[in-house]
């Protein structure tokens, strides 16, 4: 949201107010908690719990878009050559991701080893001639760069079957296959790190507020924020409060729309949104699990929306009381 004049900054009944309990108000969260402690923080969250949409490990990829296996983080140009450049943003991007949630663990802020970051070699398969092309093209690209100087090229079934053995099970012996490989990969516990997170901030005097939903915003002449929040507990009889707050972040995911059309700022006129869907499933077989352990992701048919492109992840998990230790899930 646009920043209010400081100097009418008084009188508000709270000094930022994030609404969405995922992983961006609890990175937010943090980073105020941090670089602000003297700051009143509230989190608003419409449903009964934290991480249980985007931010639910089993909802998302786990891969942080480190752009070690997404194909289309690397175009093909028209004159055949791979573009990087996005490949390299997104990659630094989540470097410093990397760098947050080790100085929070290093603090006693986090928790150390594995509780949302476990070590998981991303890969890409291909497969045709053409797909074998074009991997071959953005390896050599992508291997120039230090932040890739690592991934590994390999045509070889054999050695395919070495990093990940169901990708090649039961495939035609003749058909040309290739991938690559970053074995320094990882998978990220959205849902882990978003509840340590918060848990944190909490603990540093930010309130949280489940089953709270803010249905309505308008910003004041003195530039501060008027919220109305609705108690969605079953024993809350629907009661709705109003207060001010200095700033307000949408982190809703999907009802982020809504309420930035009903906050009338002027950067929301012109957006729309529409729905996306696919299908995954969910293995906890562990004669399976144990045959696959790695991110991998496929190329999408062409024309396909990059939501399409198929993968076959491991995930991990170790703090969901209904979803423990290593799984495989398939997507398209």
């Amino acid at each position: 949201m646009p920043r209010a004049n400081r100097k009418t900054l008084t009188g508000t009944d709270t000094d930022v107010l994030l609404v969405g309990g995922g992983i961006m108000s609890a990175t937010l969260a943090s980073l105020l908690a941090t670089l602000e402690p003297s700051w009143r923080i509230e989190i608003h969250e419409r449903r009964d719990g934290l991480a249980q949409e985007s931010s639910n490990p089993w909802n998302n990829a786990g891969t942080g878009h480190a752009a070690l296996c997404e194909l289309n983080y690397t175009p093909e140009r028209a004159d055949g050559s791979i573009d990087i450049t996005k490949a390299v943003r997104i990659n630094e991007q989540f470097e410093l991701s990397r760098e947050l949630w080790h100085y929070l663990a290093a603090k006693g802020r986090l928790p150390q080893g594995a509780g949302f970051l476990s070590s998981t070699p991303h890969m890409t398969f291909v497969r045709g001639a053409e797909g074998v092309d074009f991997l071959r093209r953005r390896h050599e690209a992508l291997s120039r760069h230090p932040l890739f100087s690592e991934l590994e090229f390999t045509t070889d079934p054999e050695q395919v079957r070495a990093w990940a053995p169901l990708l090649v099970e039961d495939r035609p012996a003749d058909e040309p296959i290739a991938a690559t490989r970053a074995a320094a990969g990882t998978d990220v516990d959205f849902g882990a790190l978003t509840r340590a997170m918060v848990d944190d901030v909490v603990s540093r005097g930010a309130s949280l507020h489940l089953e709270s939903e803010v249905t309505r915003l308008r910003r004041r002449a003195d530039g501060t924020w008027r919220v109305t929040v609705r108690d969605r507990r079953w024993n809350g009889h629907r009661r709705a409060r109003t207060f001010t707050t200095r700033f307000v972040f949408i982190g809703a995911g999907g009802g982020a729309l809504g309420l930035l059309q009903k906050s009338r700022i002027r950067e929301i006129k012109g957006y729309a949104g529409f729905p996306i869907s696919g299908q995954f499933l969910r293995t906890t077989n562990p004669d399976v699990v144990r045959e696959h352990h790695a991110k991998v992701y496929g190329r999408a048919e062409i024309g396909a929306p990059p939501m399409s492109v198929p993968h076959l992840d491991t995930r991990v998990s170790r703090c969901s009381p209904r979803s423990c230790s290593a799984r495989t899930r398939a997507g398209a």
